[in-house]
């Protein structure tokens, strides 16, 4: 099990968790941010900054974030194991990612 960041995450990428993050396995894609299900420890250091309440534990996802947790271990499937995401730079999105619609712009107050 690992932790997953989900759809609140799309077109916002905070990256609070990834400076939170003490083994650098949070990755950055065009859309959102993948938190590589290897390299995590569990350390659980990254949901509780997410301001938008994109990250849960594996095991408490929804049926809708499942389909994150897919899209990411299918990531890095393919990425393998870069051992952090300082050395990679953006990684391209899975494509059930990047097919979403794009999430509307949030009104500032």
């Amino acid at each position: 099990m690992t932790y997953v960041i989900g759809l609140n995450c799309v077109d916002t990428k905070d990256r609070t968790c990834i400076e939170h993050c003490p083994v650098d396995c949070i990755y950055e894609g065009d859309r959102m941010l993948y938190i590589h299900p290897e390299e995590c420890i569990d350390c659980g250091a990254c949901e509780p900054v997410c301001p938008v309440d994109a990250i849960v534990y594996e095991s408490d996802a929804t049926d809708g974030d499942l389909v994150f947790a897919e899209a990411a271990r299918t990531l890095f499937e393919a990425l393998g194991s870069p051992g952090g995401s300082a050395k990679t730079g953006l990684v391209p999105d899975p494509d059930v990612i990047a097919e979403l619609p794009p999430k509307p712009a949030r009104a500032s107050n």
